[in-house]
């Protein structure tokens, strides 16, 4: 495996990870990129880009058995 893809592999695990800190891991993939595509669309530096930052942070240094979003309970396929 090449270095370039060493990066990317260990990149897409880490983005993984984040997702599961999130409790989003049983969530539709539909549901999350649209999330996501919103997210892209906060300015950075923004009062809204430094709310969602703070709570980010929390949860990082919360438990990794914390569950931030209960809600999310059963997976809705991988479509």
């Amino acid at each position: 495996m090449t270095a370039d893809r060493k990066r990317q592999a260990r990149e897409k695990f880490l983005l993984g990870g984040v997702v599961g800190k999130a409790g989003l891991s049983k969530a539709d993939r539909a549901f999350l990129l649209g999330g996501l595509i919103e997210l892209a669309r906060v300015i950075p530096g923004s009062a809204e880009h430094r709310r969602l930052r703070d709570i980010g942070d929390k949860a990082f240094k919360a438990s990794s058995r914390d569950t931030l979003s209960p809600h999310i309970e059963e997976n809705a396929g991988w479509r």
